[in-house]
Parts: C-alpha cells; sequence; structure tokens
C-alpha cells in the first residue's frame, strides 16, 4: 500500500509518499480499499509539531476515509464486503489502505460519491457535537459561525439551517456570495470589519445565543462578549498558534498567555456559558458517535446535509493540499483521492 508519510516537523514538503506492506484486520476490523481521505486542520498541526495528540515522526496522520470493504477480519460479519463505507480513523489516514473497527464504519448513503462522503465524518460530527448535542441551538435562535467558508463552517450553516436559526458568518469576501447562495443570512467580512462591532449593530445591541470559534486566544474574548443572555460559546480549535513565526513552544507561551480564564461567578452573573469540543478525544464514547452518524447520514438522505468538496489532489500531492487549506483558499474540505 501508499501512505503519505510526516517525515518531520515542518513545510509541506516534509510529507513523502511511502511504500508499505498491506495491514491485516484483526478480529472486529475491516481492511478498506480507501477512495477519499479527507484533509483536517488537525493534520497540518500535526505537521507543524502542534498537535500534541499526534504521534512524533515518522507518523501518518488522518481522521476520515471513503472506499469499499475488501476484506473482513474475524467476527465480521462478510455481509459488509463489497460495501462503499465511511471511516473514522485515528490517524493512519493518509494512505489507500486502511483497517479500522467495524465499529466505525458507516454505509454511504445513495446520493453521495467517495469525495462528498470523505467530507462527512470529521466536519458534520464536529459541526453537530457543537450546535444539537453542547450548544443546544434551537428555532429561532441566532448563531455567528467563525471561518463560516471552512470544512466545520459548511457543516455548521447546514446544520444550523436545519434547525431554523438566523446565521451570522465570519469569511473573507471573497467567499460572501458562495455563504450567501448556501443560505448563510448575514455575511461578515473579518478582514475589513469588526465582527464584535458588526454583530452588535445587526443584533440591535443583544448579540447571539451561540457562537463557534476555531480560532483561539484573545479572539475566545471577543466571541464572549458577542453573546446575549443565555448565550453559549463553542470552542474547537486553535488555529491562531499557526499565524505566529516563532518556534513551536514560544507559540505556545502566547497562545496560554492569550486565552481567557472564564469564572464560575462571573459566567452565573452573566448567564453565559462556555463549552469545548475535540473530536480527536472522543473514542471512547463510539456509541454516542455512531448515534450522531447516524442522523447525520439521514440528513443526507432528507437533503439538509449538502458536504461541499473544494478540491480533490492526488494522494502523492498531499502536501500542495495542505498548502492551499493554510493559504485560506478552500471554501469547504479539500480530500485526497487515491485513483485506485
Amino acid at each position: 500500500m501508499k501512505q503519505i508519510v510526516i517525515t518531520k516537523h515542518g513545510d509541506p514538503d516534509v510529507l513523502e509518499i511511502k511504500e508499505r506492506k498491506d495491514p491485516q484486520p484483526s478480529a472486529g476490523e475491516v481492511l478498506i480499499k480507501v477512495k477519499a481521505i479527507g484533509v483536517n486542520f488537525a493534520d497540518i498541526l500535526a505537521r507543524k509539531g502542534l498537535y500534541p495528540d499526534a504521534p512524533k515522526p515518522p507518523c501518518v496522520v488522518g481522521y476520515e476515509v471513503s472506499g469499499t470493504v475488501e476484506t473482513a477480519g474475524p467476527g465480521v460479519d462478510s455481509s459488509i464486503l463489497g460495501s462503499a463505507v465511511i471511516a473514522l480513523t485515528r490517524f493512519n489516514g493518509y494512505a489507500d489502505r486502511v483497517c479500522v473497527s467495524e465499529k466505525a464504519v458507516f454505509r454511504i448513503p445513495d446520493p453521495l460519491d467517495f469525495e462528498r462522503a470523505a467530507a462527512i465524518p470529521v466536519n458534520y460530527l464536529t459541526a453537530y457535537q457543537l450546535l444539537h448535542v453542547m450548544g443546544g441551538l434551537k428555532k429561532g435562535e441566532s448563531v455567528l459561525i467563525h471561518n463560516a467558508g471552512g470544512g466545520v463552517g459548511l457543516a455548521a450553516l447546514d446544520i444550523s439551517l436545519h434547525l431554523e436559526a438566523t446565521t451570522y458568518g465570519t469569511s473573507s469576501v471573497g467567499k460572501h456570495r458562495f455563504l450567501m447562495q448556501r443560505g448563510l443570512n448575514y455575511p461578515i467580512d473579518y478582514r475589513n470589519q469588526d465582527f464584535l462591532s458588526s454583530i452588535m449593530s445587526l443584533t440591535g445591541g443583544k448579540g447571539v445565543e451561540v457562537v463557534l470559534d476555531p480560532i483561539g486566544g484573545r479572539h475566545w474574548k471577543k466571541s464572549y462578549r458577542a453573546l446575549r443572555s443565555t448565550g453559549r460559546l463553542g470552542m474547537f480549535g486553535v488555529s491562531t498558534v499557526t499565524d505566529s513565526t516563532m518556534g513551536r513552544l514560544f507559540q505556545f507561551i502566547k497562545l496560554i498567555a492569550q486565552t481567557p480564564r472564564y469564572s464560575p461567578l462571573e459566567l452565573m452573573n452573566a448567564n453565559k456559558s462556555v463549552f469545548g469540543v475535540n473530536l480527536g478525544h472522543m473514542w471512547n464514547e463510539r456509541d454516542k458517535i455512531g448515534g450522531w452518524m447516524q442522523e447525520i447520514l439521514k440528513g443526507v438522505e432528507e437533503g439538509w446535509v449538502r458536504p461541499h468538496v473544494d478540491r480533490a489532489f492526488p494522494l502523492e500531492r498531499a502536501g500542495e493540499a495542505h498548502a492551499y487549506i493554510e493559504a485560506r483558499k478552500n471554501i469547504g474540505k479539500v480530500v485526497l483521492v487515491t485513483g485506485g
């Protein structure tokens, strides 16, 4: 099989394609012949040495794949052989063959091709946990989605519209037309507008019920201020850590120094709440993840889950895919394809 290996921490050129022996599924596992692989910001952080959960180089990252089941291990119902599936992987996803637990495998609904199927798991599960499970977004409420043009951003927009919420989203102005065509009510140009002032102006000084913030640091402070009473701030990333040119240690020190501390008394008096989401730490909750995934796949069939793939890069050009995302060129998902 072929894998993309992070040979050392650094720029995209540290990603190299390697030939490895095909894996064999253990009991309760299946071997998937991979067709498409979702690329996530966590993969970029891992490559840069800024993702604590990632294995040390040389390593293979990747959290989600789509493809066909080629082999079933002991204890797995053989009727799954040949099925088109989506799978969650705990690393090792940047490959044309991967073994995963059958509990992390879901059949692809008929409307989806492999590329769009690979765009679902991480983005939509993260957005579902943020909005439905922990954010409690309801009909008639309002939500501010930072980085609305990204993969999680578009997934959050789909879910928010399904819940009949009013949507605000930050992005570069070049993405506004697309986002409004997708249903975003109020786009905000984060490069030329202060998002907090814009939100307060648009909401008559009230703020919004839910804010989704993947940026981190002092940005969380402003997002908290954008909440109205009973508002909830969902934090699910620290993309600001990649903006610095300092070394890794100094990047983390700067991030910690800028991160707000929320006092229980302050939260009580403000009638606000804050929470965090890290899908990569949900592997011990497979029953919950499975239930959420079934709701999302039902949404595909009903038409309100609409995964959007911006670009597909061949597996061997994974470095270009990383650079494309880091340049903030993508609207929605970037995937790798194996050609197999």
